[in-house]
């Protein structure tokens, strides 16, 4: 039987190199782990959303819906999300008593690490991989997170 920490260091290397499979066999072990790649994450994360909004719909007035969805998109036009690469729990500091790795109006660039994302008791530093500014930081610490949920939206520069 394979040991749980080499199985959480795999998770961790497929995670960090983006890898969406990973097939390991020797004498005594076989060992396949396989993740959604890119594509799927819109599919797995947006169905909630028209899920709620329809929900809400009954219990407010029609005319409201349309009126209250339309400032949401043009305000966040143009900006660019850094989403989860995995299940966790988002963490916006290294500790509850250290500041956020960065605020609304930060300049960030790729490898700027914007949070941490507990996944299987491992902490994950999550870069930015873009650079801009900070507009929205959408979890708040301590939420758990989807794979490719949206965590923040940059405004490029």
């Amino acid at each position: 039987m394979i040991d749980i920490r080499k199985l959480k260091e795999l998770v961790r290397l497929m995670v960090a190199n983006d890898l969406t499979e990973l097939d390991l066999r020797d004498e005594q072990e076989t060992v396949t782990l396989r993740r959604p790649g890119p594509q799927p994450a819109p599919q797995m994360v947006a169905p909630p959303a028209p899920i709620q909004q329809m929900a809400a719909a009954p219990a407010a007035a029609p005319a409201a819906t349309p009126e209250a969805a339309a400032p949401e998109p043009a305000a966040d036009e143009g900006l660019v999300p850094i989403e989860s690469p995995m299940v966790g729990t988002f963490y916006a500091s290294p500790s509850p008593d250290k500041p956020f790795f960065v605020k609304v109006g930060d300049t960030i660039t790729p490898d700027t690490v914007v949070c941490l994302v507990e996944a299987m008791k491992i902490f994950n530093e999550i870069k930015a991989e873009t650079s801009g500014v900070v507009e929205k930081i959408l979890p708040a610490s301590g939420d758990s997170v989807e794979f490719g949920q949206p965590l923040f939206l940059i405004r490029p520069n």
